[in-house]
């Protein structure tokens, strides 16, 4: 548990130390290895497994908005970078208040080191993004609703939704933004 919370905060720490990268004036590198990336999706992971393990004291105290999962390629493909980063980020914020709506309902202490290191991981990723120039989500009234979110009611179904969105928009957007694309001539 506390190896996870230590390599939760290393991994953080080297994305803060990439991001800030005091006393040199060039700007700031795009954070391109989807290494870390499949650090928080295994991690997200364990977490959705020691849900399903948990009997007391591990439930949602209300239903809660999360982002819709499922991508149809065609039209991803179709949105610019900027609109992908937007539907990325709104669902990033959805999540972290579903998150954080979750570690104020739990009470069972293994599972709440989990959701810790799930909100970390998830401010972590926005950090990513940031480093890729994307521009920074800011929720309008209440934040995103309508066709591209949904509502669950279980913490297995919150996690479930958390690990799909990682690999999936996440993954995507990530591993096909212009700031990680090699330059072959």
């Amino acid at each position: 548990m506390s190896q996870n919370i230590i390599r939760g905060l290393f991994a953080l720490l080297l994305i803060v130390l990439e991001w800030t990268q005091p006393c040199l004036p060039s700007p700031l590198r795009p954070i391109c290895d989807l290494r870390v990336l499949n650090h928080f999706i295994k991690e997200a992971r364990d977490a959705e497994n020691a849900m399903r393990l948990c009997w007391e004291g591990c439930s949602l105290s209300e239903s809660v908005t999360v982002p819709q999962t499922r991508v149809d390629f065609d039209i991803w493909e179709k949105k610019t970078a900027e609109v992908q980063a937007q539907e990325v980020q709104s669902g990033l914020w959805l999540l972290h208040q579903a998150l954080s709506l979750l570690q104020s309902s739990v009470t069972n202490t293994a599972l709440h080191s989990h959701i810790d290191n799930s909100i970390r991981n998830l401010l972590s990723t926005n950090a990513v993004l940031r480093s890729l120039n994307f521009q920074e989500y800011v929720p309008t009234d209440g934040g995103p609703d309508g066709e591209d979110t949904w509502r669950v009611s279980t913490a297995q179904e919150l996690l479930q939704v958390y690990v799909n969105f990682l690999r999936g928009k996440v993954h995507l957007l990530l591993s096909g933004a212009q700031a990680c694309q090699q330059d072959v001539s």
